[in-house]
């Protein structure tokens, strides 16, 4: 078509008789060229509408295979949404049986755990008052071993006490005696200064006491 419009406005027909064509008087239209105009102008606007044509037919293909693809997308959107829908509904069915079962264990366990406590409490409760029985018995007896101590060394002191006031005593008594026969030695000697021949040698060693020997303990 493009061919046959170049050849109309070049204004050369085919065949042989284009060669001898005469040429037309100047300033008098020439049909063959109205002719050749209307044809190419004719020729232009079908070509014209042919593509408005073609491309209206495109661009409704085009609509319809949009319109169809959007529906289409919309529709598997929809099941796809429904599918979600369906399977969140089912994971929140699941997890909320998940949360009451987690719940009802937790609970049980949690009552497992206070009880446990309770026995333990029980136990430490019941080992802690024989511990305190025990050391209280236990306490007793040091006390009692510890009086029973105190009342012998009580009892010892009392006795060394008494040995040692005897011994005092014995030594007051042999302090007195060895006195008075130190006192009558001494008149002795005085008196024998006196006469010619004293006779007093060994008297103060056979006249004096003998220390008391000390008791043992």
């Amino acid at each position: 078509m493009k061919g046959r419009v170049k050849g109309l406005l070049a204004g050369t027909p085919p065949g042989k008789e284009a060669e001898h064509a005469e040429m037309p008087s100047p300033g008098l239209p020439d049909p063959t060229a109205q002719r050749q105009a209307l044809q190419v102008l004719t020729l232009a606007q079908r070509t014209a509408e042919d593509h408005v044509a073609s491309a209206h037919r495109q661009a409704d293909k085009i609509v319809a295979d949009a319109r169809g693809t959007a529906e289409q997308i919309v529709h598997d959107a929809e099941a796809h949404a429904d599918d979600l829908q369906q399977e969140a509904d089912k994971t929140l069915t699941d997890a909320r049986g998940s949360a009451a079962q987690i719940g009802r264990e937790a609970q049980a366990h949690a009552d497992e755990t206070r009880r446990s406590a309770d026995e333990v409490l029980a136990d430490a409760r019941d080992q802690a008052k024989e511990i305190v029985k025990e050391a209280q018995a236990n306490a007793d007896e040091l006390k009692h071993q510890a009086q029973q101590r105190y009342q012998d060394v009580v009892g010892s002191l009392a006795a060394k006490r008494e040995a040692l006031q005897e011994q005092i005593e014995a030594l007051e008594v042999f302090d007195r005696e060895y006195r008075t026969r130190l006192t009558s030695f001494m008149q002795n000697q005085l008196r024998a200064l006196w006469v010619d021949e004293p006779k007093v040698t060994g008297e103060l060693d056979e006249s004096a006491p003998a220390v008391p020997a000390q008791r043992s303990q």
